[in-house]
C-alpha cells in the first residue's frame, strides 16, 4: 500500500497532531506523517514530533515582509519533504488564496464546532449564548473562504446545563482527537470525494455522507 506522505502545520502543543501521529502508526494507516511545519520555533509540538522520529521544520512568519513570502517558504519546504496532504492543526495563520488554491483537495483543517454553525473563534462560548444543545466538530477540506469547505466528517456532543466554555471545549476536543484521523484516512485512501460543496464516501450512501455521531 503506497501512503500519502502528510504535513501537520502547528503553531501550538499540537493535541490533534498527536491523535494524527498515533494512528498512522498503524500499518493499515493510508497516510504517513512524514512532517511537522510550524510557524513558531518554540511550538510544544516540534519536541513531540521529533521524539517520534518525525521530519520538523520552522518557518517562522515573522522574519518575513509579507504573507506571501511566508508561504512560498512554506511551500518550498513542503515540496522537499515529497508532501502529498496537509494537516492544520493548530495552525494560527491565515492562509492566502494562492497557498490555499494550490492544496485544494489535500489539505484538511479541523474546527470546534458544527460547520456551517459557529465559524471564526470563541465558538463554545458563542454556543453556550446562543443556547444550543447539539455542539461538536467539523473536519473539512480547505478552501480561501475561513472555516467553509467540503465537509468530511463531524462528531456532536450534548449541550449542559451545566457546562462552561472550559467544559464544552474539554468534550469537543475529545472528539475531534477522534474524527481527525478518521477524516484523514477517508482523505488518503481515496474515498472522500469531493463534489461541488460535498463530500461523498465511497462505499456509503450519498445522503449523509459526512461522517456524524450520536450526540453525547
Amino acid at each position: 500500500m503506497s501512503r500519502k506522505r502528510t504535513a501537520i502545520l502547528i503553531s501550538g502543543r499540537g493535541s490533534n497532531m498527536r491523535s494524527l501521529v498515533s494512528a498512522a502508526k498503524a500499518e493499515d494507516f493510508p497516510a504517513e506523517i512524514a512532517l511537522v511545519l510550524s510557524n513558531v520555533g518554540d511550538a510544544a509540538g516540534l519536541e513531540f514530533a521529533s521524539g517520534e522520529g518525525i521530519a520538523t521544520k520552522v518557518v517562522e512568519h515573522k522574519s518575513f515582509a509579507g504573507r506571501e513570502p511566508f508561504e512560498r517558504a512554506m511551500q518550498a519546504v513542503l515540496e522537499s519533504h515529497g508532501i502529498e496532504l496537509v494537516c492544520l492543526a493548530g495552525f494560527m495563520r491565515l492562509l492566502s488564496p494562492w497557498f490555499v488554491e494550490h492544496w485544494r483537495g489535500r489539505m484538511l483543517n479541523v474546527h470546534p464546532a458544527l460547520l456551517p454553525s459557529y465559524r471564526g473563534l470563541h465558538t463554545h462560548e458563542r454556543a453556550l449564548a446562543d443556547g444550543v444543545k447539539i455542539h461538536g466538530a467539523t473536519v473539512h477540506f480547505v478552501v480561501p473562504e475561513m472555516d467553509a469547505g467540503p465537509i468530511i466528517a463531524q462528531a456532536a456532543v450534548a449541550v449542559r446545563g451545566d457546562d462552561t466554555p472550559e467544559t464544552l471545549a474539554a468534550r469537543v476536543l475529545e472528539q475531534e482527537h477522534r474524527i481527525y484521523p478518521r477524516a484523514l484516512a477517508l482523505a488518503a485512501s481515496g474515498a472522500a470525494i469531493v463534489q461541488g460543496e460535498r463530500v461523498a464516501i465511497a462505499g456509503e450512501p450519498a445522503v449523509g455522507a459526512a461522517l456524524v455521531s450520536p450526540a453525547i
